[in-house]
């Protein structure tokens, strides 16, 4: 009974792959046909001959330069998010203090403030700094509107680590910064990668604030950059499919590498939860 049951788990897991799993597949599919091979044929039919052109074309047209914007502002604000985050959490969760709780329930609810709303005072506050049209100014939007997600996953995190080995840091010498960043902060290692592969994919995706923000080619992001390849009358489907392609690997990869540990802090979390 018990081989059985593992059986219609393995199925069940397998079907569930080729349905999520087929459109990556049907993506790379159309990346490799001709346009005119992409009209005239089915759809669902294989790419004979497989064509690289599109890939070609697709790194010729600008596309290593919008990746490399992309990943520029991506990976600095990840690093803030993580590096903000894990120090408001450590004390909110660790540090006891009058006004704790009022502060975590305003972090929280930022949580419940659409991103939308919130365009024009961020656009005209980006002006009046001088960071309009700068990549950098695209830091500052992305690091606020995703911190309290990731103060709320790390606080309730951090709550659950036993306080006895920050005593017997204590204990051995260590100041608070100290506990935080020999202990609390390595014991925090699956929540932090969650918390980095979760932003990383929603800012590498992201395009709202490069479209308001962004007025120079030079500096869009891969996302401005994908849309700039349709045109006004038309668009190359295949072409599209190939910057797809290519701009989807590195959330693919980045996943790949984190996944033990993403899958160990929700683990923890459903444990402590």
């Amino acid at each position: 009974m018990r081989e059985f049951t593992r059986l219609l788990l393995y199925a069940a897991a397998f079907i569930w792959l080729m349905i999520t799993g087929y459109p990556f597949v049907f993506m790379v599919q159309t990346s490799l046909k001709g346009q005119m091979d992409f009209f005239t044929q089915s759809i669902w039919a294989l790419p004979v001959p497989c064509r690289v052109a599109n890939y070609d074309e697709v790194l010729r047209t600008g596309f290593l330069r919008y990746f490399g914007n992309s990943a520029f502002v991506t990976v600095i604000s990840v690093t803030l998010i993580l590096l903000v985050a894990s120090l408001a959490s450590y004390v909110l969760s660790r540090l006891p203090f009058r006004f704790n709780r009022f502060i975590l329930v305003a972090f929280m609810a930022g949580m419940m403030i659409p991103v939308h709303i919130m365009l024009i005072p961020v656009y005209v506050l980006t002006r009046r700094m001088g960071l309009y049209g700068s990549l950098l100014g695209l830091v500052g939007p992305y690091v606020a509107f995703n911190l309290p997600v990731a103060i709320f996953i790390l606080t309730g995190f951090m709550k659950e680590l036993p306080r006895e080995l920050e005593d017997a840091a204590y204990i051995d010498g260590c100041s608070p910064a100290g506990t935080f960043w020999r202990v609390v902060l390595p014991l925090s290692s699956p929540a932090l990668s969650t918390i980095a592969v979760y932003n990383f994919i929603i800012l590498w995706n992201e395009f709202i604030f490069a479209l308001v923000l962004l007025n120079d080619p030079k500096k869009w992001t891969l996302t401005m950059g994908l849309w700039n390849y349709q045109g006004q009358y038309g668009m190359n489907i295949p072409l599209i499919m190939a910057a797809l392609s290519m701009s989807t690997l590195p959330l693919i990869l980045f996943y790949i590498l984190s996944q033990e540990k993403v899958v160990k802090g929700m683990v923890a979390g459903a444990l402590k939860g």
